[in-house]
């Protein structure tokens, strides 16, 4: 076995071996080149389900964000009841409660996004501190210096890490090498951040966590392998309704499955899956990386658009919930978007309430 090698940042010492970690993220690095997700589209890597944060070396304080199922149902819960409190603060205008004065947050895109940063430059300043913003251009991410350099600066600078990405093994890279908490604000595997607002937006319209039946129509993506994983850790009827060879990466399926916590499963039938669902859920058919690929997409995807119709099917409890930016007249017309059903802009401001109580959990604050 390698020897172990240790960075010390000031506060702290870590130590890490050269060979785990490491050669695991070179070996997903290869299977996402070569065998993808089977389909058109983004890459996934074939190892994809075994995807975890417990691999992967802790700050020096507090825990990475990395993935849902990271953690345990407790956990979960402290974190969204932290969030609930603080959106209460921050909607009674309370300007007392500042857990990150003093401290910095270095917000890392190779993606760019409206509501990410916003989401998390606001939440972070109401809360006390600075945020500063590295776009593609500024960072560079493996081009100008190997990312473990990046990771390992930066944790140095600042307190926190958040990352928007391509690909997940750099996000795992960067939290390997970072003595701050990285926080996965998106890659093309999964999006935990969003599931976490959405989660808080369930239990706010509907009511609970748990024993609900959420209903995702469209390509099976980074949000549906990110309520995969929700669904590992809280009770819930979970089900993909997409054409055939657009399903979700059959590890995480897997995984889910294992748990033996909730029903998942995968339909080609839209109609027949939404009924009696309490949320139906879509996202756009073409995400960022895909666009070359729109046409032949809304070709494929025929039929799987939540219409009014799709919507009368579900039943009359339905909501509707979509991660936005949305596509009005492609995944869902405008008349579902601004129905009464539809919770999208709730959904939309708790990203930002979700992630300050993700963020203070992580630097050990809560």
């Amino acid at each position: 076995m390698p020897a172990a090698t240790c960075a010390s940042p000031a506060s702290s010492m870590r130590c890490f071996r050269p060979g785990g970690v490491q050669q695991l993220m070179a070996a997903r690095r290869a299977a996402a080149a070569t065998a993808g997700s089977g389909r058109r589209g983004l890459a996934v890597s074939a190892a994809a389900g075994t995807y975890s944060g417990k691999e992967v070396n802790p700050p020096a304080k507090g825990n990475h964000f990395l993935h849902i199922d990271d953690f345990s149902r407790e956990e979960l819960l402290a974190m969204l009841d932290t969030a609930i409190e603080v959106k209460a603060k921050l909607k009674a205008d309370d300007q007392s409660f500042k857990p990150f004065a003093g401290k910095s947050l270095a917000m890392i895109f190779t993606k760019p996004s409206m509501r990410t940063r916003v989401s998390f430059e606001t939440g972070f300043f109401k809360l006390g501190g600075t945020a500063i913003y590295l776009g593609p251009d500024t960072i560079q991410l493996g081009k100008r210096e190997p990312t473990k350099d990046i990771a390992r600066v930066l944790a140095r600078y600042n307190d926190m890490i958040m990352a928007r990405l391509f690909a997940h093994e750099d996000i795992l890279e960067m939290a390997q090498y970072s003595s701050s908490p990285v926080i996965n604000g998106l890659t093309d595997y999964n999006h935990p951040c969003q599931i976490m607002a959405d989660i808080m937006t369930v239990k706010e319209h509907i009511g609970r966590y748990e024993d609900i039946k959420v209903v995702y129509v469209g390509d099976g993506n980074n949000i549906v392998h990110s309520w995969l994983r929700l669904a590992a850790r809280f009770k819930m009827d979970f089900v993909c309704a997409c054409p055939k060879g657009f399903e979700p990466d059959k590890a995480t399926m897997a995984l889910a499955q294992a748990a033996g916590v909730s029903s998942v499963s995968v339909s080609h039938d839209p109609f027949e899956a939404v009924k009696g669902a309490d949320v139906v859920y879509t996202d756009v058919w073409a995400s960022m990386g895909q666009k070359d690929e729109a046409d032949y997409r809304r070709q494929r995807f025929q039929g799987f658009q939540v219409t009014e119709d799709l919507m009368k099917a579900a039943g009359p409890q339905a909501r509707f919930m979509h991660c936005l930016p949305a596509e009005r007249g492609v995944e869902c017309t405008d008349g579902v978007v601004e129905s009464p059903a539809s919770i999208i802009f709730d959904q939309a401001e708790n990203r930002m309430h979700a992630q300050n109580g993700i963020m203070i959990h992580a630097m050990g604050l809560a």
